[in-house]
Order: C-alpha cells, then sequence, then structure tokens
C-alpha cells in the first residue's frame, strides 16, 4: 500500500511538472470606471492550447480555469468593483502553440477581437492577431514565456479596450462572425483608388483618409526622405508619423526608413522581417504586444529617415511580406 501511494505521489508530481498553467492576474482594472461589464465569446474550434518542450520534457499548456468565459469574466469582477455603462465583448478565435521538437524553438498564434456591445449592436474596437515566436537560446524557459505572453495578450488588449475609439460600423449579433468583411467595407482606404496625398499621423486617419493639415514631407535633392515637417516648418516626431501617400502609394515609417505598404490579393503588407520592424533592444515580446496599442512607435523610430529603407536592413534571405492588420494596422506576423 505503502509503494501504490508513493508512486501515486510520484506520478501526480511528474504530470504537475509537465503541465505549464496560464494564469490571468495582471491589473486590468479600468482607471475611469468607464465599463459595466466584459464578456467572453470563445469561438475556438478546439479548446486545446498545444504543447512546448522543456529540457526533454514535453509540456502541456493550459489556463488555470479550462472555463475561460467564466475565468476572465470573474478576472474582470475581481479588478473592477466601480462600473460604469459600456458593456466590452471580447472574441477569442484562436490560441494555438506550435512546438518544433528538438530545434528549441516554438510559436504561438493568438487572434482576439474586442467589441462595445450598444443595444444588441457590436461595434469593433481593436484586436491583436499575430505570431509570437519563441527561441530557447534566448528564452530559456519557453513554457513560462508563453503564459506570460499569453497573458500580457489578453490584459494589453483589455485595458486597450477601456478607451480606444471604436469604429462606427454596426454588427449585428447574427453577424459577429463575419466582422472583418463587415467593417472592412467601411474603410475607406481599402475601398478607393483614390489615395490623397499628405501624411497621416495614425492608422485611424490613414483608414478614414485623413491626412495631418500642414504636414508634409521633406526631401533631399536625392529625393530621398529627410523627415516630416509641420505648418511651422518644424520637424515632427516619429511618434506623430504612421506613413504618408504620394502618387497614389503608401509609404509606412519603419525603424528602416519609410517603406512603400504593397498590395497583394492577400491585402497590404511591407517588404521587411521582424529583425528591421523589431530591432534587437526592443525585439522581446512584450514591445510586441506592446504594438498592439500603437505604444511602440515612438519608442522605435527616431529622426529623418529615407524612403527606400536606406542602410542598415536585414540580410535580404531574411525579408519576406510582412502583412498588416486591416482593421488595426499593426505586423501580422504568420510565422
Amino acid at each position: 500500500m505503502k509503494k501504490i501511494l508513493l508512486f501515486l505521489l510520484f506520478s501526480v508530481s511528474l504530470t504537475a511538472q509537465q503541465t505549464e498553467l496560464i494564469k490571468l492576474n495582471q491589473n486590468i482594472k479600468d482607471k475611469f470606471s468607464r465599463t459595466k461589464s466584459l464578456t467572453l465569446i470563445d469561438n475556438r474550434a478546439d479548446k486545446s492550447l498545444g504543447t512546448v518542450s522543456y529540457k526533454g520534457e514535453t509540456v502541456q499548456m493550459r489556463f488555470t480555469n479550462e472555463d475561460l468565459k467564466n475565468y476572465i469574466e470573474t478576472w474582470f469582477a475581481g479588478d473592477n468593483k466601480t462600473r460604469g455603462n459600456n458593456d466590452i465583448t471580447l472574441l477569442l478565435e484562436e490560441i494555438k502553440i506550435d512546438d518544433f521538437k528538438n530545434t528549441g524553438l516554438a510559436k504561438a498564434k493568438i487572434k482576439i477581437s474586442s467589441f462595445i456591445n450598444r443595444n444588441g449592436k457590436y461595434y469593433f474596437i481593436n484586436r491583436y492577431n499575430s505570431t509570437v515566436d519563441f527561441n530557447s537560446k534566448i528564452t530559456p524557459n519557453i513554457p513560462r514565456m508563453v503564459s506570460s505572453t499569453i497573458e500580457t495578450v489578453f490584459s494589453s488588449l483589455i485595458n486597450d479596450s477601456y478607451s480606444h475609439i471604436a469604429f462606427s460600423t454596426p454588427i449585428p449579433e447574427a453577424e459577429l462572425n463575419n466582422y472583418e468583411s463587415i467593417v472592412n467595407k467601411n474603410i475607406k482606404f481599402l475601398n478607393t483608388t483614390e489615395l490623397p496625398n499628405g501624411v497621416y499621423k495614425d492608422f485611424r486617419s490613414l483608414s478614414l483618409l485623413k491626412p495631418e493639415a500642414g504636414y508634409y514631407v521633406e526631401k533631399n535633392k536625392k529625393g530621398k526622405v529627410t523627415g516630416v515637417k509641420n505648418s511651422e516648418n518644424l520637424l515632427v516626431s516619429g511618434e506623430y508619423v504612421f506613413a504618408y501617400i504620394e502618387d497614389g502609394k503608401i509609404f509606412r515609417l519603419t525603424p528602416v526608413g519609410f517603406l512603400e505598404m504593397q498590395k497583394n490579393d492577400k491585402g497590404y503588407f511591407v517588404y521587411s522581417s521582424r529583425l528591421e520592424l523589431f530591432p534587437p533592444k526592443n525585439a522581446n515580446n512584450g514591445a510586441m504586444i506592446g504594438a498592439m496599442t500603437g505604444g511602440l512607435v515612438g519608442a522605435l523610430i527616431g529622426a529623418a529617415i529615407d524612403s527606400s529603407g536606406g542602410g542598415g536592413r536585414d540580410k535580404p534571405n531574411n525579408l519576406s511580406n510582412i502583412y498588416i492588420d486591416q482593421l488595426t494596422g499593426e505586423y501580422t506576423f504568420e510565422k
């Protein structure tokens, strides 16, 4: 009997070591108490998250409470004792973790959106829709980092959604699963061939095709961009510049310069790489998640940049089409 008990205890301990729990306990308090409720719709076809490798073991990734709807709504209620009038809904479409065995590499694909619900109509606020890579050479404890990353994606999106301006396109509850196609039809720059020249300070102004009054691109004699200036002829910080349009082409500001936003049947993209868009000093998972709320631009972009990308570019064989989320303007990494 004693041997059986010891075996059972050992088995439980071994099982615990092979499971990494994702805890949702970061602060999601609505500082201005605008929000009344937070609801989750879990539309994942497959509720299992996946596994990663760690020290020769296969580690199962799980949420602490696998009733995710209850878990998230309880999390919100615990952090928000004072309520407002807004009802926010999260639509979870995918969380899938892939492990490349014996390589030290893993990735997590996450797609989750937020909406404000008013009288049965939903209005898109924001979303995270990308893949995060993990490398054991940089991140020794991949299971723990995957757990932390997923928690941060949820908390960042929730905190941003309290004050982020929603799109004005109403989405009927019965059509919520088709929100992307519905919202896309009302984003101006996606549905016209006439793109007004000018400088756009953020993705929202680009989506509405409203260039910033008085802003202009300054170029040198070779036709390369040396900076963006305002009506007072003062250099504008990169923090307040998203892109400019010239002769029907969109050029987006990146750490390596203004890169053309090209378009194919999959949508808009820049020809670049993770390394270029998230330089080493900023290329941690936290920075990539932070980009979702637009906070990364000012931190990465310095002065003046060449519209062709200039020097300092990544190796050509590392470059590929990096697509741009048509609803948020953020990069959507596929691998």
